[in-house]
């Protein structure tokens, strides 16, 4: 069948409409200068976070925001302390990395992110901002959502879970409730009343669980007997039971269980992952962790290589990075993208949930936009 002049330019719609003004070796410079802002807010918890780790009533994100020809792009970064991070190290990371971002060509973002990589070493939190804005800036010049240039299908998005953080069994019960419009919860466990926790949840529902003890097990057979326990009452998987540094001890526990396991903290970049595979059946990518999207999507295809499930996980972030990690949620097993849901003063509107399934929007990029302050 012949296919016209116009139609093969209609194939082609992301070459020839993407970069208004490119000449026919589609190379012409960015017309504008690049401009980057840095700023940070405060994220208020609807409850006290707590984790095997710590507690805390709010979390100080920074937000990246880019703009060049008339089109911006925004990001976030959720530091953690687990990481050594806080808001003001990567703050004064991005603004280090400020003139080799400004200067580049956007449209370059693959080479572009080996820059500023360098210029903010082991920063991964600020990378992942820096990523995840201009990324932002490429759909929104592209007119079309991440998820899209990337070939996904935004009917698979998964179901995330929702996050029940250690409490009493009082007010694990009021947050199950809170909670009754999610088909899958995640329960935080690492206390030594563990037991209690997860009996409150049994005793307020029957839903499936997805149990995270964020290293809070420090030895294999106690790690062994609580997961023992567990068997039984409903729980499909295992976050990090024992600290990172323990992967033979992980491995050991692995032989001895059924329920699978899968590696958060002890995972952070694509690197990390061909020395786990023996030991978990799967791991938790956060973009936070990883630098980004970029990175994330590596991840992504050398855990489906090497035959291990994966999870899609945040921090407490607002609806820009939950809408960022929403963007590749297609090509996962399970979702834990609930931190904007933790939250009462979102500064942004992105991915919508629906009965627990993540809802990709048609807008472009990230497809947020700026919560109406009136």
């Amino acid at each position: 069948m012949d296919i016209s002049r116009r139609e093969l330019l209609g194939t082609s719609a992301l070459a020839a409409v993407a970069w208004p003004g490119l000449g026919a070796a589609g190379e012409q410079s960015v017309r504008g200068a690049g401009r980057l802002s840095v700023s940070r807010r405060r994220l208020l918890l609807r409850h006290t976070w707590t984790i095997a780790r710590n507690s805390s009533d709010f979390k100080d994100n920074v937000f990246v925001r880019v703009e060049r020809d008339g089109v911006v792009g925004w990001g976030e970064a959720a530091p953690n302390v687990r990481y050594g991070q806080s808001a003001e190290q990567t703050m004064t990371a991005i603004e280090k990395a400020r003139p080799v971002i400004e200067a580049g060509d956007w449209r370059h973002y693959v080479d572009l992110r080996a820059e500023w990589e360098r210029a903010m070493p082991n920063e991964s939190c600020a990378c992942a901002a820096v990523d995840i804005a201009i990324l932002d800036w490429v759909g929104r010049r592209l007119q079309a959502p991440l998820y899209r240039l990337f070939g996904l299908d935004a009917r698979k998005a998964p179901v995330t879970t929702f996050t029940i953080g250690i409490d009493t069994p009082e007010r694990i019960k009021q947050k199950v409730a809170e909670a009754k419009d999610f088909p899958v919860l995640k329960i935080k466990v690492g206390t030594e009343n563990d037991e209690g926790i997860v009996a409150a949840v049994r005793e307020a529902t029957d839903k499936p669980l997805r149990v995270d003890a964020n290293e809070g097990w420090r030895d294999k057979e106690q790690a062994l007997r609580k997961i023992q326990w567990l068997q039984g009452r409903g729980v499909e998987l295992i976050e990090q039971p024992l600290p990172a540094a323990m992967i033979e001890e992980t491995a050991w526990l692995r032989e001895r269980l059924e329920i699978p396991i899968l590696a958060d903290e002890a995972v952070t970049r694509a690197a990390d992952i061909p020395k786990l595979a023996g030991a978990y059946d799967g791991i938790n990518i956060k973009l936070m962790k990883a630098g980004g999207i970029q990175e994330a999507l590596r991840m992504i295809h050398l855990a489906r290589a090497l035959g291990l499930k994966i999870m899609l996980g945040c921090m407490i972030e607002s609806s820009v990075a939950i809408s960022a990690a929403a963007q590749i949620s297609p090509l996962v097993d399970y979702a834990d993208l609930d931190g904007n849901l933790l939250i009462s003063n979102d500064p942004f509107v992105g991915v919508g949930v629906q009965e627990g399934k993540l809802i990709l929007n048609d807008r472009a990029g990230l497809g947020v936009s700026e919560r109406d302050k009136g």
